[in-house]
């Protein structure tokens, strides 16, 4: 590991990734960005985390948050199995730290986490994330690399929504359309299931923009930028996670992975009912 401090800088980003439009980017916008994503507060948490790594640096996060995890349902899974988690995604952080803790430690570490590409970025998981380009194709190297952890004795983790938890019509905070990827994956490497319900929510303000930015035909998933945000409006709360029965990889219909993954997704939604 190096022995660089990770550091965010807005400032910097917007200098790279923005060349030709830097200079018209006013500061004061630059500054909104950083109170924004509050900068300085992880800065001093990167600074003060620095040499931790995969679980530990997890659990570091949780700790500094004083967020609690409550698991219920974790006698349903035994040593020596290989399974892939599927998780409803209502926070878009704190539910994959949660969850990079709790299984970790149940596997000393021995976890694989599928995420979007950017979140590579954050290089103490560096060992746990494995990339996922949502908007392009995989490059030959990360396709193999996801093949031979699928296959290998590592437990594999996955939101299968992608994106973060969003206003349904109802009222609801749940989940999009499941991806069949993971239906996919578990019948060919011979995977169980595990359905895993994490009880949270992000603040209405964080719906209701992406509903505004969707209504507006917004391409830029503006809300993201408020996720740093909703991960310290969390400070003190306690996640209820509840870890169903595994689902038997030969059971699953990979004639219809799409019917098949809304069936996870339906699963999943269902463990809340049972853990009230």
């Amino acid at each position: 590991m190096s022995d660089e401090v990770l550091k965010i800088d807005v400032d910097a980003v917007l200098r790279n990734r923005a060349a030709r439009y830097y200079r018209l980017i006013p500061g004061w916008v630059v500054r909104w960005l950083e109170r924004t994503v509050h900068q300085d507060e992880l800065n001093d948490m990167l600074r003060r985390s620095h040499g931790l790594t995969g679980v530990e640096f997890a659990q570091f996060v949780l700790d500094e948050l004083d967020i609690k995890v409550h698991a219920t349902g974790m006698e349903h899974l035994h040593a020596g199995q290989r399974y892939v988690f599927v998780a409803n995604h209502p926070l878009g952080g704190l539910d994959g730290l949660a969850l990079i803790s709790l299984v970790g430690k149940r596997y000393d570490g021995r976890i694989r986490f599928l995420v979007n590409d950017l979140l590579m970025m954050v290089k103490p998981l560096g060992d746990v994330f494995l990339p996922v380009n949502k908007f392009g194709r995989q490059s030959r190297e990360v396709a193999k690399l996801i093949d031979d952890e699928y296959r290998g004795d590592k437990q594999m983790l996955t939101f299968p929504a992608g994106l973060c938890s969003r206003l349904m019509p109802d009222g609801t905070v749940a989940d999009l359309k499941w991806n069949k990827h993971v239906v996919m994956r578990a019948a060919s490497d011979k995977r169980d299931v595990v359905p895993v319900h994490v009880d949270a929510h992000n603040s209405r303000f964080f719906y209701r923009l992406a509903q505004w930015r969707k209504r507006l035909g917004i391409k830029f998933n503006i809300e993201m930028l408020y996720l740093p945000d909703e991960m310290f409006k969390q400070r003190g709360a306690t996640l209820h996670i509840t870890v169903g029965k595994p689902i038997a990889c030969d059971t699953l219909d990979t004639a219809h992975p799409l019917d098949q993954a809304a069936r996870l997704r339906d699963i999943v939604y269902n463990l809340k009912n049972t853990a009230l």
